[in-house]
């Protein structure tokens, strides 16, 4: 049965999900920064996912790119699965701009968190409807 690790609950909001994965928001408002998990128990590596799963990751990480690559006006996307803190497998797809707070450096750990406020919160769960369509079920 698929849970949500604990520190991904913890540092994210969710915004819905997908046919595979459940789409999160970081709580850190300095970037657009959401996060892919499939909702698949005890993977932590891409292989470990079925074929089929393998290729629908990677067309929900895509779409949601470009989505948000035009957006946001993004300078540049940053699409990474780590999961050295956090092993459950996830993908980051970051939304960097020049001149954002960690810019040219990574994000983890480079300025404090902001959060975000409610009506922000609010504005990116509408965006991001409108964005993905049909595929995407808000929570």
């Amino acid at each position: 049965m698929f849970t949500l690790d604990s520190r991904l609950q913890e540092d994210s909001l969710v915004l819905g999900d997908l046919p595979l994965c459940r789409l999160l928001l970081s709580k850190d408002a300095n970037y657009p920064w959401f996060i892919l998990v499939p909702r698949r128990a005890d993977i932590t590596e891409v292989f470990e996912l079925e074929e089929a799963d393998q290729q629908q990751l990677w067309v929900e990480t895509t779409a949601l790119a470009e989505a948000l690559k035009d957006a946001f006006a993004a300078d540049k996307m940053n699409v990474a699965a780590l999961g050295n803190v956090v092993s459950q497998l996830h993908m980051h797809v970051i939304v960097r701009r020049q001149g954002d707070a960690a810019w040219p450096a990574p994000v983890w750990g480079k300025v404090p968190a902001i959060g975000y406020t409610q009506e922000q919160i609010d504005g990116i769960r509408q965006q991001v409807r409108a964005l993905l369509g049909e595929s995407f079920k808000g929570a």
